[in-house]
């Protein structure tokens, strides 16, 4: 019978893989990730515009994030109320996003409805809510929500961090935008963006649901042919400092709030990859059980929690980290921190602790693949970082087979994240 199980889990997986396709539109080959899914009457569609997030805000910071807002604000014609009550008519969502690097925009419904949701799509896309009106309105909420970032002391630590790593690059810069760029911040800035970045040179299509093949890409094109040809772009990678810096933040507040990173000198697309994973696991993203959790909480009891992880992305890789502590145990507090993880470095891990971490990354596998919008980002995020197309279970065989030896010799050759800065709030 476990044989049985295990067959059709794997036939299950074969059938609804995600496969990545192109479709021309207008002279230009757009990649498109598609999958048949028909266990749900559901479709959804997404275009993902590379080089266009917020590093791509250059001196005018926060203009991805208003952009997206501003899609949000429906059509011209319709207006932001009543496109959003023809969508919610027909229970569709219209969303659009900003990432670091790229930027998105996806639709989603019943199958019945994809194609009334198509409709709309290429509307927003043809004739955005670019008004003055609008316009206006998104600045308003835009600064408010600057004002309730002043007391957000999470993420100006956060934002600390970032301008002692990325000193003088466009990912130290806050993606909302400060009080200052956003009151220079004109509508024709957003328009001039949006027509540069929102193009067919830079896009992916991501697709899939109760539609075949064909179906997907003559709902695609229609939404595609709204789109300009425009130019491709090569996306810059930034390196963190290795300074090993240190900033407090001065506010009123009744305890620290520390966060610390470092360099991580791993590509996104390295065949060592799956090591990082294993031991960014171990040190300090699998919770409970993992080392800066146990060091500084359970035996310590110097933070309710201690995070850490090991970030590869296409255009900065990094290992960093948080927790919150008693103003009076700060001192403390970071300078376990700093031993945990030189020791880490020095020592390795145990047997046990590689275990664990492949019991639960290998047997919590399911639980990450089981939706169509999983199954999708995954292959999108195997395309966008240049690896092959079923890289994410391949990984989990090398997870598996992966020796102690191999790991700690992976670990020790990392001592780069012994190069740790600090931003901390506390009330001096």
């Amino acid at each position: 019978m476990t044989k049985v199980l295990v067959w059709i889990m794997i036939l299950q997986g074969v059938l609804l893989s995600a496969t990545v396709e192109t479709i021309e539109v207008k002279g230009v080959k757009v990649p498109l990730v598609f999958e048949k899914d028909s266990t749900l009457p559901i479709a959804s569609m997404e275009l993902v515009f590379t080089n266009s997030g917020s590093i791509e805000d250059g001196s005018k910071y926060g203009i991805a994030a208003f952009t997206a807002s501003l899609l949000n604000e429906g059509t011209k014609k319709l207006g932001s109320v009543g496109f959003a009550e023809k969508l919610e008519e027909n229970a569709i969502h219209i969303g659009a996003n900003r990432g670091n690097e790229t930027f998105s925009i996806e639709l989603s419904s019943l199958k019945e409805q994809f194609d009334i949701g198509v409709g709309y799509f290429a509307d927003l896309l043809s004739d955005p809510n670019f008004s003055k009106e609008s316009f206006e309105k998104i600045k308003l909420l835009k600064l408010a929500a600057i004002d309730k970032k002043e007391s957000d002391f999470d993420y100006i630590a956060k934002l600390g961090l970032k301008s002692l790593l990325y000193k003088n690059t466009p990912i130290a810069n806050p993606a909302i935008g400060t009080k200052e760029s956003l009151g220079q911040l004109k509508l024709e800035d957003i328009e001039n963006f949006y027509k540069s970045h929102l193009v067919l040179q830079r896009t992916v299509v991501v697709i899939g649901g109760d539609l075949s093949l064909a179906e997907a890409k003559s709902k695609v094109e229609k939404v595609l042919s709204t789109l300009a040809v425009g130019k491709a772009a090569t996306l810059v990678t930034f390196v963190p400092s290795a300074k090993a810096e240190t900033k407090e933040i001065d506010k009123e507040t009744q305890q620290a709030y520390v966060y610390f990173g470092a360099p991580f000198s791993l590509a996104a697309d390295d065949n060592d990859t799956f090591k990082a994973k294993v031991a960014g696991f171990i040190l300090g993203s699998g919770g409970f059980g993992s080392r800066l959790m146990e060091e500084v909480r359970v035996k310590r009891g110097l933070a309710y929690s201690a995070y850490g992880r090991i970030n590869l992305n296409r255009s900065h890789s990094e290992f960093s980290g948080h927790l919150q502590t008693k103003l009076e145990s700060q001192a403390d507090a970071i300078k376990l921190v700093k031993e945990v993880i030189a020791d880490f470095v020095k020592n390795g891990v145990t047997e046990d602790e590689l275990d664990q971490a492949k019991k639960f990354i290998i047997g919590s596998e399911p639980l990450r693949n089981e939706t169509l919008s999983q199954r999708l980002n995954r292959t999108f995020m195997e395309y966008y970082k240049g690896l092959e197309i079923g890289h994410s279970v391949k990984e989990l065989e090398k997870i598996k087979k992966l020796t102690l030896k191999e790991l700690n010799q992976f670990i020790k050759a990392h001592d780069e994240i012994n190069q740790l800065s600090f931003a901390i709030v506390t009330k001096k």
